[in-house]
């Protein structure tokens, strides 16, 4: 049987991205204002079911 080679894998650079520089250009949104908006939305919507 001949002697398999160990053959190494290309490594791979995903986990050394840096999110936070790409961060400065989005938009901030607190997490407290997307769960108003979502009760809010709720409230909204039973409203206009039972009105």
């Amino acid at each position: 049987m001949p002697k398999r080679e160990k053959s190494m894998m290309p490594q791979s650079t995903a986990g050394l991205i840096r999110y936070f520089e790409q961060s400065k250009e989005s938009i901030k949104i607190k997490p407290e204002h997307i769960l108003i908006a979502a009760v809010g939305l709720i409230v909204l919507e039973l409203l206009i079911k039972f009105i």
